[in-house]
């Protein structure tokens, strides 16, 4: 579903058809692996550590989402899934993009814990289930995600630290939780 658009930004990108293969592989298969496999258990693990390390890192955020029955998929799989392209504007996608071949999958969750801690009030203000949705839809508009350099230092600062070491022993847990679940 997002591969598609992520392949033709790489050919648009690239302007090369090798180069832009070769860099799909190392997404799919070493930077974000079983993403797009037909079961799609990374990309449903990583939505998963997604709402823990917002447990830890915005928990008010955690707990309306809960107490509204809101799971994660439904507010940030076109997130992961397309890798922010028709969700931010192309130039912060770009930046996303050097990030993410450079340091790896993290570089996803810290622009995901960024829109969310700065939004933190704004989504805080939805007293519904459509509300909650509408508001994850709205915190990707506007001057903080326009303005691609101060966003790009924000994603390195606002959500503190965050090891790739957290990172694995929360996919590890999640992914168990998914699994044991069918």
């Amino acid at each position: 579903q997002g591969m598609n658009f992520i392949a033709g930004y790489l050919i648009l990108i690239t302007k090369n058809e090798e180069e832009s293969f070769w860099l799909l592989d190392a997404l799919i298969g070493r930077i974000l692996p079983d993403y797009y496999s037909p079961a799609m258990l990374g990309l449903k693990t990583d939505q998963e550590v997604l709402g823990e390390l917002v447990k830890m890192k915005v928990p008010a955020v955690a707990e309306l989402m809960e107490r509204h029955g809101v799971m994660w998929t439904l507010v940030v799989s076109r997130w992961f899934i397309c890798l922010f392209i028709d969700i931010l504007p192309v130039e912060t996608v770009l930046r996303i993009w050097d990030c993410l071949f450079y340091e790896g999958s993290k570089i996803i969750f810290r622009v995901a814990l960024t829109l969310i801690k700065q939004h933190q009030a704004f989504i805080l203000e939805a007293t519904n289930f459509p509300d909650i949705c509408d508001n994850f839809k709205q915190i990707t508009k506007g001057p903080l995600v326009t303005e691609c350099h101060s966003f790009m230092q924000k994603i390195f600062t606002d959500p503190g630290s965050l090891s790739m070491a957290t990172i694995n022993k929360l996919r590890e847990t999640c992914r168990e939780k998914l699994l044991s679940q069918g």
